[in-house]
């Protein structure tokens, strides 16, 4: 192989590379975890496999997503963001996710307010607040402080 080849194909193939890196932004967002990483369907399929009444996209994690942030509770690394069946009924119907960077637990905080809600009415003082996979006090304050942040969450 020729010294000329070889450096247009070594090229070719960074080029490709940083491509594919900049297609995705390497953030991670709930919607995708699933099926980015087998571990991370597993545990999830633990957490919600016990729980009754689950909509399809809280058991599959399907839906509209932000990216999710790194943070720490009680000195454990998690990945933490929210999830939303559609955009527009992310007000009334959300779910805030954390998974612990080794992927082995997971936990979440199910929203959900009453539907119509006038403006002027808090959705704080009026939402339900359902935990899956048994967080403990701590990841508890951990979801809700994640929720807090939502500019809208009052």
């Amino acid at each position: 192989m020729s010294v000329l080849f070889k450096t247009l194909a070594a090229a070719l193939l960074l080029g490709g590379s940083a491509m594919a890196i900049a297609a995705n932004d390497g953030q991670a967002r709930v919607n995708e975890l699933l099926s980015s990483d087998p571990q991370y369907r597993e545990t999830w399929t633990k957490v919600v496999k016990k729980e009754e009444r689950l909509p399809e996209w809280v058991m599959n994690l399907t839906g509209t997503s932000d990216q999710m942030n790194a943070v720490t509770e009680d000195g454990d690394g998690y990945l933490v963001g929210p999830l939303c069946e559609k955009q527009d009924t992310c007000l009334s119907n959300r779910l805030i996710v954390a998974f612990s960077l080794d992927k082995k637990d997971a936990y979440a905080m199910w929203v959900q307010v009453p539907a119509g809600l006038p403006a002027d009415k808090s959705p704080t003082r009026h939402a339900d607040y359902r935990f899956l996979g048994k967080p403990d006090e701590g990841m508890q304050n951990l979801l809700k402080e994640t929720l807090k942040k939502d500019p809208n969450w009052y």
